[in-house]
């Protein structure tokens, strides 16, 4: 039987790398994001037999919940559930508009919380499975410019390590990834060349050799920087 996996957010960037890793190595990958044209571009590109996508914004709880619905309804196992959606949005505290930090909760860790919340029951019917969240290093790095994107990958963090602890006695994994500036569209218009950052394919392969660990091995956590150190967000 084919394995299973859930990409959030797999149009672009990190998520489109995992999607094509996933896909090459046989799974089944259930993937969405809110660009309906980015998700038909990717299913033209990769044009794969085992790619299903789902047009939803996953800062909407109902379409969080619409989006596991669908996944549930093909009555399939899911062996890895990857929760990488979410968007930058540099800024201060002290002078950021109202609603961002709404905004950056809602993208970047409600999405994420509903998600697992709808898939879990699944993984825990069949006692496994391997859950990542794409964190960052804004996750334990407080940067001038990262005002409520910081506080929600904080969060984000916090939230992974709940799940680690409430599901290691229960055969399921949990990973908290947190990677530095990555060549995805969210540096696009900065003026470096592409060696400054990491290549988003790094970020897929090392999650991919952290699922292919034995049932008693977990990675934790993974700290992924450009080999030259942080860049100011």
């Amino acid at each position: 039987m084919k394995k299973s996996i859930i990409i959030s957010g797999g149009s672009q960037g990190i998520g489109k790398a995992l999607v094509k890793k996933f896909l090459e190595n046989g799974f089944q990958v259930f993937t969405c994001a809110r660009n309906a044209k980015k998700l038909e571009s990717l299913k033209n590109e990769f044009n794969h037999p085992l790619l299903h996508t789902f047009v939803a914004d996953l800062s909407d709880k109902k379409q969080v919940s619409n989006f596991a619905q669908w996944i549930l309804n093909q009555e399939t196992k899911i062996d890895v559930l990857i929760n990488n959606a979410g968007y930058f949005l540099p800024g201060q505290i002290q002078n950021e508009e109202d609603g961002v930090l709404e905004s950056q909760i809602e993208a970047n860790l409600y999405s994420a919380y509903h998600l697992t919340k709808a898939i879990l029951p699944s993984m825990q019917k069949s006692n496994s499975g391997h859950i990542f969240t794409i964190c960052s290093t804004a996750s334990i790095t407080a940067y001038t410019a990262g005002g409520s994107y910081c506080i929600s990958k904080f969060a984000l963090l916090g939230f992974t390590k709940v799940l680690r602890e409430e599901l290691k006695t229960q055969g399921i994994k949990v990973t908290a990834v947190l990677p530095g500036a990555t060549l995805t569209p969210a540096w696009d218009g900065v003026n470096l060349p592409d060696s400054r950052f990491i290549p988003a394919e790094d970020i897929a392969n090392t999650i991919f050799s952290a699922y292919m660990m034995s049932a008693s091995t977990v990675i934790e956590e993974i700290l992924i920087r450009p080999q030259l150190g942080d860049i100011e967000l």
